[in-house]
């Protein structure tokens, strides 16, 4: 897996091909189009330290691509009694 934390991250094309993808998004959003590639998805956002920023951008953006999200603060979840966070990050079963 890898992260996208800084701009060092990406290769030069990386980042080009990143911005223009970025840019067709928001002209497709901007004209009406419909583009749900996260239909039926659910994004569970843990975070270490609350920022309601990014956590108001992620939900929007679920949101716009045809998904949902849902916020766990450690006081809902394990987290608040120790449990490591890629315990709680772990992809639940199917029933």
């Amino acid at each position: 897996m890898r992260h996208f934390l800084t701009l060092k991250d990406l290769s030069p094309v990386e980042l080009h091909q990143l911005i223009i993808r970025a840019s067709e998004l928001k002209e497709m959003h901007k004209v009406g189009e419909i583009y749900q590639p996260l239909k039926n998805k659910v994004l569970a956002m843990i975070f270490e330290k609350s920022s309601t920023r990014t956590r108001v951008s992620f939900e929007s953006a679920m949101v716009q691509f045809g998904g949902g999200s849902i916020f766990l603060s450690p006081d809902d979840t394990q987290l608040g009694r120790g449990e490591p966070i890629e315990d709680s990050a772990e992809k639940p079963e199917r029933f």
